[in-house]
């Protein structure tokens, strides 16, 4: 990073005290895997009536005060067992990971098992469990009598991701209809090879199938009936959030004015100039689960962040790019400062096709003064603060969710994103930002709506407000906390009915 401005230096000169908490702030945002500290989730349930797409989960977390009663207080003394396919510092894993110590904050027993763990001794998984000790989450081995035993106990078992089926009849045997009933399956995988009998056929009769977003759940709905020919149990969508620690980073506006001179100034844009980021993030921590990373730092770039991909639309967005520039060009009517992109999340060490087709593009198209390459990095924050709008370009299917979608909007940026998959549950096309086809097909509408964007400031700045405000009536973790706790109530009464009626 390029040597700070004299601007920067009195920014920081006059933070001195809060400085370090700032830094601290700043790497719990880190994009390396979501753990919401007291949970953010959102969710209704797909088969009844009890939720609209957006409207009743309005009407239905109105009236959440902060500060309020634990909502997940009634699991206390509860025995729960979390099945994890594996443990890892990817997103399924530490959702999970995060779900354990939410429980064991309010008093439940829990109990984690791993159904595939590494033959050779793994680091990774060592400090992870070691972790779960030392917050009383007990660690058992799958494959062990143990683990029968609990399951059978437990009053609800948390089955997830789809690969995690595989451990039902490996473990559970002739006894796998007695723990069927409360079972909550998590699932967040959207690609077709996770159809599969051997992986799923026990999923219609658990006690529900908690799922990241509708047109997941929808996908599952489909996939599940007209390749396996099986019908979902009550599922449930629920929508991530973003944590008070991402939220106090986005408005502090100090913070933001630091990271973004200084960002800007590393990349050779000016102050002036509009900045469009793609940025390649899995999911973000928060701060409870910053001790773990800082003993296994040496890992952290390998193991958190993906590289680019085909399937995150980077080579679509700045073909995009491109064609805004000579739509821009063409138009001598247009007036717009200096455009730029940012591509976070690249590994050229790596050395993959895709990587090199990228940037071979740019060399081609001679735009390499205005487009840039940031390395996979696990500060998403600082990027955030240095845009001036996020394009979400996730293509086929999108994404599951794309939680870097609403932590944008809790920047104030506008979004420009795919109308597909999670991202359509979360912008709303012409408010809080605009939507364009996956695709080949999409490249051009893209390229209209950056130069829509590029062109006028007043409707950046409206929808960037409209999408911070969207974020603070949906997407905050006290909204969120409560949907999760609705849905553990509920299969807590599926398990208990249902174990009355086989007495």
């Amino acid at each position: 990073m390029g040597k700070p401005s004299s601007t920067s230096l009195w920014l920081t000169t006059q933070k001195k005290k809060r400085w370090p908490l700032m830094i601290l702030l700043v790497l719990s945002v880190s994009t390396v895997g979501m753990i919401l500290v007291r949970s953010a989730f959102d969710s209704c349930s797909v088969n009844g009536n009890r939720c609209g797409r957006f409207v009743a989960e309005k009407e239905e977390t109105s009236g959440i005060k902060i500060g309020s009663p634990n909502p997940l207080g009634f699991m206390k003394s509860k025995l729960v067992l979390l099945v994890s396919h594996e443990l890892s510092l990817s997103g399924g894993p530490l959702l999970l990971m995060e779900l354990a110590f939410l429980l064991r904050g309010v008093g439940a027993e829990v109990v984690w098992t791993t159904n595939q763990k590494p033959v050779e001794a793994d680091e990774v998984v060592n400090v992870l469990e070691h972790k779960m000790l030392d917050r009383g989450v007990k660690v058992i081995s799958a494959k062990s009598q143990k683990a029968l035993d609990t399951a059978l106990s437990a009053d609800l078992v948390v089955l997830n991701t789809a690969v995690a089926g595989k451990w039902l009849d490996a473990v559970l045997k002739d006894n796998v209809r007695k723990v069927l009933p409360k079972i909550l399956w998590w699932i967040h995988e959207m690609r077709g090879h996770y159809f599969k009998a051997e992986l799923v056929k026990h999923l219609p009769f658990v006690a529900g199938a908690m799922i990241d977003s509708h047109a997941t759940a929808e996908y599952w709905k489909n996939r599940t009936h007209d390749r396996l020919g099986i019908k979902m149990p009550k599922t449930y969508v629920v929508h991530l959030g973003n944590s008070k620690e991402l939220m106090e980073v986005a408005e502090d506006s100090l913070a933001k004015k630091v990271l973004r001179e200084q960002v800007r100034e590393s990349l050779g844009v000016q102050s002036d100039d509009i900045l469009f980021g793609i940025i390649n993030s899995k999911l973000s921590i928060t701060f409870i689960l910053y001790s773990i990373f800082k003993m296994i730092k040496n890992l952290l770039n390998l193991l958190f962040i993906t590289g680019v991909s085909r399937g995150k639309g980077q080579d679509l967005f700045l073909r995009a790019f491109h064609e805004s520039l000579e739509i821009i060009k063409e138009t001598k009517k247009l007036e717009v400062s200096k455009m730029h992109a940012v591509v976070v999340g690249s590994d050229m060490s790596a050395q993959t096709k895709f990587e090199t087709e990228l940037r071979r593009f740019v060399q081609e198209k001679k735009l390499q003064k205005v487009v840039h390459f940031v390395n996979k990095t696990m500060k998403v924050a600082p990027y955030l603060a240095a845009i001036d709008v996020l394009v979400q370009n996730s293509q086929a299917r999108g994404e599951c969710f794309g939680r870097i979608t609403i932590e944008a909007m809790a920047f104030k940026l506008p979004v420009l994103g795919t109308a597909a998959g999670g991202t359509m549950e979360i912008v709303v096309n012409r408010t809080t930002g605009l939507l364009h086809n996956a695709g080949k097909e999409g490249v051009s509408p893209l390229a209209r709506n950056i130069v829509k964007l590029a062109t006028n400031v007043e409707m950046r700045t409206t929808m960037g407000k409209k999408g911070y405000e969207r974020v603070k009536e949906m997407f905050m973790e006290h909204h969120m906390s409560h949907r999760i706790a609705s849905v553990l109530r509920e299969v807590l009464q599926h398990a208990k009915v249902h174990s009355r009626t086989t007495k």
